[in-house]
């Protein structure tokens, strides 16, 4: 039980004999213990210079037992004191690993990993050992099955113990049935969610301590290999591509309707001819990172052309000319 504060059994076993007794010799504790006097006595100088114990000036030398809650608070801080010490030091050693490791031992900063279970393996280890951020580009193909985009139940349990998701996802994506509403249930729980065009490529960093890209050739349906990359200007370029991509992308907003106190906000009668719809709200934000009217349409179960009649009815009603102008109105309004 005492263990993280430097006491192995023997230790502890004469320590507690020690606060059973409050006052002893080395000779008693040792009986108490099944110990040598001599090796007894070596425990009981080491209790003395942890501050857990007291010998007096008699002979036989009788020790006493400091109060466990005021000494072994004192231990505690010391070593909470040593550990903060270590920390402080974190960064500044990984920064002598990486400008070591980044000419001593190149061919170590990136590895390959070959098979579908063992990307969907290493994945998974990654993101556990996240303790601040996950960062992301999502775009097909996927891992999981050809085609096809699974929830990641590793984020929902991290993301209910504080790491945070932030993802960019492709705009293809929008072509994928439901895709709209599995990540509007992501950003639900905590998820911070972009769409942009032309994602070069598939890609999670986990912290700033790695980084995943899958290696794919022309015609792959799934990923089936990855790289593996460590820390290394190479992840350092990754995640500079990770923040520009992502502060010129459109950010995907749950529609939440308005709230003061607890209670749905009093509108004007000409803001209520002004609010949106759910599924308006979706397609605008949709419309914004570039969604086609025919990918809109698949994304919320609509025909092309009743994508175009919403798209219209918006314009005539926030006296709009174009789409640029709608989307504007709608970044004003803090819908998109």
């Amino acid at each position: 039980m005492l263990e993280p504060i430097g006491l192995d059994e023997r230790d502890e076993a004469v320590y507690d004999a020690l606060i059973r007794r409050t006052r002893a010799t080395a000779a008693e504790l040792a009986a108490d213990c099944g110990l040598t006097p001599r090796a007894a006595a070596r425990v009981l100088r080491s209790l003395v210079e942890l501050g857990l114990a007291s010998a007096g000036r008699e002979r036989p030398v009788r020790y006493a037992a400091a109060p466990p809650d005021s000494a072994l608070e004192a231990v505690l801080r010391e070593r909470e004191q040593a550990l903060n010490g270590v920390r402080s030091q974190v960064a500044d050693l990984m920064s002598l690993y990486r400008a070591g490791s980044n000419f001593a031992h190149p061919g170590d900063l990136v590895e390959v990993v070959s098979g579908r279970d063992e990307v969907n393996r290493a994945w998974t280890q990654m993101q556990r050992a996240s303790r601040t951020q996950v960062r992301g580009f999502d775009c097909p193909p996927y891992a999981a099955a050809a085609g096809h985009r699974e929830p990641n139940p590793v984020e929902l349990e991290l993301l209910s113990r504080g790491v945070k998701y932030r993802v960019l996802y492709d705009s293809s994506v929008l072509e994928m049935p439901g895709w709209l509403e599995d990540v509007t249930a992501g950003i639900r729980l905590g998820e911070q969610a972009r769409i942009a065009t032309g994602l070069p490529t598939k890609l999670a960093i986990c912290d700033d301590r790695v980084a995943m890209l899958p290696l794919l050739r022309p015609g792959d349906d799934s990923v089936t290999a990855s790289y593996v990359v460590h820390p290394s200007p190479l992840l350092d370029a990754l995640a500079a591509l990770f923040e520009a991509v992502w502060e010129r992308s459109v950010q995907i907003r749950p529609s939440v309707p308005p709230v003061v106190g607890g209670l749905p906000e009093r509108l004007s009668p000409d803001e209520e001819k002004l609010l949106m719809s759910p599924d308006e709200e979706k397609l605008l934000t949709l419309l914004a990172s570039g969604a086609t009217d025919k990918a809109a349409g698949r994304s919320l179960g609509w025909s092309e052309r009743t994508v175009q009649r919403h798209i219209t009815k918006l314009l005539r009603r926030f006296g709009a000319q174009t789409r640029f102008q709608l989307a504007m109105e709608a970044t004003r309004r803090g819908w998109i």
